[in-house]
């Protein structure tokens, strides 16, 4: 039995969620999100709490159950409170920041590299060698602090390159004589 599936999903105040025919919607104060709904699964919106139920007792449908219900969560979330990934850059000379719709990076290429912020993301750059993308959409969040990441990974002799801030890198030995 699906643990998470069972599980309601408060509503709260300043959220509008709307079940129509082919998709779920939120409402909230950082933007509007919405995703389809699965076949496999019964929605309903009862005393301020959203719930999921399968529709029969096949695998497909128990998996389909835990799953909407956590994409509604995020949902919810990002549409009241939003999601946030802070990214550090390590190396001498490596830099970042905002400058109109892009992302410059120095990151000890011959060139810069010009990351386009898309739509419904915020990036801030507080110092030259931190990065903060935030935004309702939990995977796009994802997504985006994944693509600057992988700009200049950090390789483990010297630790170098874009990290989460909550990332170790497990380091390497040098050569020896």
């Amino acid at each position: 039995m699906s643990r998470v599936g069972t599980k309601p999903v408060d509503i709260p105040d300043g959220v509008e969620l709307e079940i129509g025919e082919s998709a779920i919607t939120a409402k909230g104060k950082l933007g509007e999100l919405s995703t389809p709904v699965n076949g496999l699964v019964n929605t309903e919106i009862r005393d301020g709490q959203f719930r999921v139920r399968p529709v029969d007792e096949s695998n497909d449908a128990r998996a389909m159950w835990g799953t909407t219900r956590a994409v509604v969560q995020n949902m919810v979330t990002g549409v009241s409170t939003g999601f946030t990934k802070e990214l550090e850059i390590v190396g001498v000379g490596f830099r970042a920041e905002v400058k109109g719709g892009y992302l410059r990076m120095e990151l000890g290429y011959s060139h810069d590299i010009y990351y386009p912020i898309p739509e419904g993301i915020t990036i801030q750059c507080d110092k030259p060698t931190s990065i903060k993308v935030s935004g309702a959409s939990k995977q796009q969040v994802g997504q985006v602090a994944a693509e600057i990441r992988q700009q200049k990974a950090p390789e483990p002799y010297k630790g170098k390159g874009i990290k989460y801030v909550d990332e170790t890198i497990l380091r390497k030995e040098g050569k020896k004589k």
